[in-house]
């Protein structure tokens, strides 16, 4: 009899623990979320198989929305006080292979202005004035003025550059109000697209990476090739340690003076990289617009409705790009993440913002309309 009795306890000791532990499990993680994913960024195969860019970028940013940061609603509206007609003008800091020449082109040749930007065949500038003047410009960017402040200029020198630069280009001291915008691009896909680039030839040797009122030095900033990298394969351009392509989103955006522009012996490498990070997330919070390449339509979207300008045409999402169409294998995705760590964690910062702020404008805009939400092709 004992024996029973002490059967019947064990074996109701053991189904209350297991109806704990489910019960556990569903509180911990609801809707299996503890579950093992696939691969967030990229599928790759081996040999010669390619890369399925469309399925994983797709997974990437058509998860459902769950918020990851939590921002100020000053942070989140979206609805800037920009004036064409007075001293307003629109910076766009361009980060090689994120979209830019494709927005930039839209700033110049697909604006529902007033006054449209004036564009001549075979020449590369537009010249982009306000109503009412002959010299005052509302558009600092490639096609307007031109590489200014230095080719692809970023965060840094565009600060210290562009008001005296816009003296200059009118003639006059002024005060003027600034608004900067960027594009960003998934770090893998983006990467990935500058090797590529960099592969048939493009250098970006005359780039000056002004810092605190000057150029690095060699020893500051060393070459990975002499002439130019053309050929080069994925594996040698990874393992240059002075390659800028290398989180070049994050060091775009932050302020290269808080460690000391760049010379590297300021500061430990993780303090580095802490501050740069922290100063991207803070330069790309307060700007006046960002948007994501991956999104073109929202970004369409969202540009009207911060500077309540128009676009003439609506954005198209390009379907296969470069690096879409190049198989790497697993160990290469890897370094690829490894090098661009800082990148991938800044792009999943702003995204979370972009969707967010999305979110909030459809809340509060009654005449909002839904871009299609399936907008990822071949990234």
């Amino acid at each position: 009899m004992a024996e029973k009795q002490w059967l019947k306890a064990s074996v109701g000791a053991l189904l209350g623990l297991m109806v704990f532990g489910l019960m556990t499990y569903q509180y911990l993680c609801p809707g299996n979320s503890c579950v093992s994913r696939p691969d967030r960024y990229v599928t790759y195969g081996g040999g010669n198989s390619r890369p399925d860019y469309a399925g994983a970028v797709d997974r990437l940013l058509q998860e459902p929305r769950r918020k990851k940061y939590t921002f100020r609603p000053s942070t989140l509206d979206r609805d800037v006080d920009f004036n064409i007609s007075e001293n307003d003008v629109i910076v766009f800091l361009h980060m090689q292979k994120t979209g830019g020449t494709t927005f930039g082109r839209h700033l110049v040749k697909n604006m529902d202005l007033e006054r449209p930007c004036q564009c001549r065949r075979g020449q590369k500038r537009c010249q982009c004035l306000r109503p009412g003047t002959d010299r005052d410009i509302w558009l600092f960017s490639r096609f307007s003025t031109g590489w200014s402040c230095g080719l692809h200029a970023d965060w840094t020198e565009l600060k210290d550059c562009v008001p005296d630069m816009m003296d200059k280009k009118e003639k006059q001291p002024k005060k003027r109000r600034y608004f900067y915008i960027t594009m960003l691009r998934e770090p893998v896909a983006r990467y990935l697209s500058e090797w590529r680039h960099v592969q048939r030839g493009a250098t970006w040797k005359t780039s000056r990476h002004m810092c605190d009122g000057k150029m690095p030095s060699e020893k500051e900033l060393p070459s990975c090739f002499d002439e130019n990298w053309v050929g080069v394969g994925l594996d040698e351009f990874t393992d240059c340690p002075w390659n800028l392509a290398n989180n070049r989103q994050t060091r775009m955006l932050a302020d290269l003076s808080l460690v000391g522009c760049y010379n590297t012996s300021r500061v430990s490498q993780e303090q580095r990289n802490r501050i740069l990070l922290g100063s991207a997330k803070t330069n790309l919070r307060r700007m006046a617009f960002f948007g994501l390449t991956e999104f073109q339509k929202k970004s369409q979207y969202m540009f009207e409705r911060t500077f309540k300008l128009k676009f003439i045409e609506s954005f198209e999402q390009v379907n296969g790009t470069t690096a879409g169409r190049t198989p790497i294998s697993g160990n290469q995705k890897r370094k690829v993440e490894e090098l661009n760590a800082l990148d991938i964690e800044l792009y999943d910062y702003a995204k979370d913002l972009f969707l967010q702020r999305l979110e909030r404008l459809k809340q509060h805009d009654p005449d909002y309309y839904d871009y299609v939400d399936e907008e990822v092709a071949n990234w």
